[in-house]
C-alpha cells in the first residue's frame, strides 16, 4: 500500500477520495489550511509543505478556490514534490477549461499546463460541475422573488462521489496524462434544472431566461464546459435530488 497526500482533503470532493483511499488501505495524509498534522496553506508553502510531503508516493490535489491563488499554491505544491521525490501527481479539473474564458476555469488550465510541465508522472482528470454546485447556485437564485437564469444555457451536473471513486482509481495507478473527461448522464437546460429543484424543494418562483453580453456566456452557451461524449456518469440530477430534500 502506498502514502498519499490528498490537498483539499476536508472539502467536498477531497474528503470523500481520502475515505475510498483509505477504506482500500492506503495511508493516507490529509492537507487543509486548518487542519493539523498538515494544516498548510499552499499558497505561502514552507516548512509544513515540505512535512506533509515527505515520504509521499501520490499527490491529489484537489484544493483549489475561485478567490485566487491556485497557481501559487500549484507551483509551491510542485517544488515540495519534486524535492520529495514524489513519484506521482494526480489533478482535478474542469471541462472546458481550454474552451470558456471564464476567469476561474482560466487558472485551472493555466494549473495544468504546470502540472503537465512539472517533471512529475502526473495525470489530469477534468469532470463536470457537481451536483452540489448547481444546488450551491440555484438556492442563492431562489432568493430572489423571481428565478433569473443565463437564457441558452445547459449544464451536466455530476454525483460528486462517482468523480472520488475515478480519482483513487488513478492515485493507485500508473501516471496517465490527460484521461478521459467525465460528465454527468444527462445534459439538461439550466431551465430544467431550476424546476427540478423547485419541485423538490415546495418553492414557488417565476423563471425569467435572460440573455447575456460577453464571450464567456457565448462560450457557456455554446457548450464549450459539455462533454457529451462522455456521459460516464450514473447518479441524476433528479436522483441526487431526491436523496439531499426527500419528499416534499
Amino acid at each position: 500500500m502506498t502514502t498519499i497526500l490528498v490537498t483539499g482533503g476536508t472539502g467536498t470532493l477531497g474528503r470523500l477520495v481520502v475515505e475510498r483511499l483509505r477504506a482500500d488501505g492506503h495511508e493516507v495524509r490529509v492537507l487543509s489550511r486548518h487542519t493539523p498534522p498538515y494544516a498548510v496553506d499552499l499558497r505561502e508553502g514552507g516548512p509544513g509543505l515540505d512535512a506533509a510531503v515527505a515520504g509521499v508516493d501520490t499527490v491529489v490535489h484537489c484544493a483549489s478556490s475561485p478567490r485566487g491563488g491556485d497557481e501559487e499554491a500549484a507551483a509551491h505544491l510542485i517544488a515540495a514534490a519534486r524535492k520529495a521525490g514524489v513519484r506521482h501527481l494526480v489533478y482535478i479539473s474542469i471541462v472546458g477549461v481550454d474552451r470558456v474564458p471564464f476567469g476561474y476555469y482560466r487558472t485551472k488550465h493555466a494549473v495544468e499546463r504546470l502540472v503537465e510541465e512539472s517533471g512529475l508522472g502526473w495525470t489530469v482528470l477534468r469532470a463536470t460541475q457537481f451536483h452540489d454546485l448547481v444546488v450551491t447556485v440555484l438556492s442563492a437564485l431562489a432568493k430572489s422573488p423571481v428565478l433569473l437564469l443565463p437564457a441558452g444555457v445547459s449544464d451536466q451536473p455530476i454525483e460528486v462521489g462517482e468523480v472520488a471513486d475515478r480519482l483513487a482509481e488513478l492515485a493507485v495507478s500508473a501516471p496517465a496524462g490527460r484521461v478521459p473527461d467525465m460528465g454527468g448522464p444527462e445534459i439538461r437546460t439550466f431551465e430544467s434544472l431550476a424546476r427540478a429543484y423547485l419541485k423538490s424543494t415546495s418553492r414557488h418562483r417565476p423563471l425569467l431566461n435572460l440573455p447575456l453580453l460577453g464571450r464567456t456566456y457565448q462560450a457557456f452557451r455554446a457548450g464549450g464546459h459539455l462533454t457529451p461524449s462522455n456521459r460516464t456518469g450514473k447518479r441524476t440530477f433528479e436522483e441526487y435530488l431526491g436523496s439531499r430534500f426527500g419528499d416534499r
